[in-house]
């Protein structure tokens, strides 16, 4: 089994990020599950140093696709998302979504004919994985519409992967003292996950 980690936990407080926190729950719970999985890792400076498609990289990416050049190095983000049988994504609630670095990152697993094709009844996917699983916290509450988690609730439907979980560990900004039980909460939640899978 094959865990992808997408860690998105690009935040001013390092180490003690809320965002990291939900995710190395959710790691380590899944690792003690799944003792015989293989993790890979998307770490924030990889999201960072990745650069937004302008229009001449996109010709290129098109071109490649075209004739099916798979192996090509800008699809390897997403021959990598493809062939995971799990798939986590952290990341904090920005600007009511996520940082701008993921969005670029989508931009490279959304690669029409590998993660997904499309036929005349509309799109359909490619991935391999069974779930996916969204872990974000923000200092507001939780939201049903929280544009971070719809979008990852419609990306993991583009993909093809059949379930889609999140958990969002709100108002922690709120009341500062009831932050560590917030965090607390959402990080048993996250554990949860990572053992039903």
């Amino acid at each position: 089994m094959r865990l992808l980690i997408v860690d998105g936990c690009i935040s001013q407080r390092g180490g003690d990020s809320r965002t990291k926190q939900l995710l190395s729950a959710y790691a380590e719970a899944f690792r003690r599950t799944h003792p015989e999985v293989q993790t890979e890792t998307v770490t924030p400076q990889a999201l960072l140093a990745l650069r937004p498609f302008d229009p001449a990289m996109l010709d290129e990416r098109d071109a490649l696709a075209a004739v099916g050049a798979w192996d090509a190095p800008v699809f390897a983000l997403a021959r990598q998302f493809r062939a995971a049988d799990a798939v986590v994504v952290a990341a904090p609630f920005w600007d009511l979504s996520f940082p701008a670095a993921l969005r670029t990152y989508i931009e490279y697993i959304s690669a029409n004919g590998l993660t997904y094709h499309y036929e005349a009844d509309g799109c359909h996917g490619d991935c391999r994985a069974q779930q996916l699983v969204y872990l974000t916290s923000g200092g507001d509450v939780e939201r049903e519409d929280s544009l971070g988690v719809l979008y990852w609730r419609q990306l993991t439907a583009m993909f093809g992967i059949p379930q889609f979980d999140y958990v969002f560990a709100g108002g922690v900004d709120l009341d500062p003292a009831k932050a560590p039980e917030l965090v607390a909460a959402a990080a048993e939640t996250a554990r949860r996950l990572a053992e039903e899978v």
